[in-house]
């Protein structure tokens, strides 16, 4: 039933935050081949239907075995992380050594989660960050902040995303707007001042990922979905347009598009392939989903 957001869905604005404490280490030559994978699924019950299978490792220790250790006390950025896909991965990264700088309008969520993480003793750390991904601004500060800090980010997960309930022929052009501005340039602009940070920095072996929808790949019969989809496809394409234009640039900074419900163990097994090997994208679904 509509609406079904499957991303988190954008907060009242706040001031931006500061981003705390940590010091970088510089990229590392692990070069460890794919850890074997069994196949799983994950079901997308917010995703309006469809996704398809993944292969996994059959368990945490398996990516862990040396594969992530280049990421080991690097950054990652990961967008929406109040709750959620955005969570789940946020921690999946910290529980790998990660650090993790996690953004979202309303930070509570990712304060307490951050503080369970540590609570843990899990080898990574969260960093909670006030943005407003909606207005450019605020990005920029972020990444402005994060470089000041921290240096940059070798890893950029945009997850968050919007969606409002506003059809084609009667839909709001606010509803619109926000849609556009959340899902297509928000991820757009992230996309962008990560790359830069990896370039200023020489870190040739990023990684950035796109959490999309399967709705970026089929228009339902949803008249209040349409341009929800919309600017799913759009994220579809960017995904292949960064992966053509990092390959122009002769870099080895990779870009991953993703469709889950709860993507984190296929972040983690994306990051833990070795350099050379490049997963364009990941389709996930029920195994009982009839459409």
């Amino acid at each position: 039933m509509w609406p079904t957001v499957e991303e988190r869905r954008v907060e009242s604005r706040p001031q931006a935050g500061q981003v705390g404490g940590g010091s970088r280490r510089g990229p590392e030559g692990g070069r460890a081949a794919a850890p074997a994978g069994a196949v799983g699924e994950r079901s997308s019950p917010c995703d309006l239907g469809q996704s398809s299978a993944v292969q996994f490792p059959s368990s945490r220790s398996e990516v862990a075995r040396g594969s992530m250790e280049r990421w080991r006390d690097r950054l990652a950025l990961v967008t929406g992380a109040s709750g959620g896909i955005g969570a789940a991965v946020a921690r999946a990264l910290v529980q790998q050594g990660v650090k993790v700088v996690g953004c979202a309008r309303t930070v509570g969520n990712i304060e307490e989660l951050a503080a369970e993480c540590k609570s843990a003793g899990y080898p990574g750390t969260l960093i909670p960050y006030r943005c407003d991904l909606s207005n450019e601004e605020d990005i920029l500060s972020m990444f402005s902040a994060i470089r000041s800090q921290h240096s940059g980010v070798d890893i950029c997960i945009n997850n968050a995303g919007l969606a409002r309930p506003d059809t084609l022929l009667s839909g709001s052009t606010r509803g619109w707007k926000d849609m556009f501005n959340v899902n297509v340039l928000a991820l757009s602009i992230c996309t962008r001042e990560a790359y830069q940070s990896m370039k200023e920095r020489n870190v040739d072996d990023g990684h950035i990922i796109n959490i999309n929808s399967m709705s970026g790949h089929r228009v339902v019969p949803q008249s209040v979905a349409h341009f929800y989809s919309a600017t799913k496809y759009a994220v579809t394409a960017l995904t292949e347009g960064l992966r053509q234009e990092l390959r122009e640039a002769q870099t080895h900074i990779r870009a991953t598009c993703l469709k889950p419900e709860d993507v984190a163990q296929a972040v983690i097994y994306v990051l833990s392939t070795p350099p050379h090997v490049q997963i364009g994208d990941i389709q996930m679904r029920p195994t009982e989903q009839m459409t």
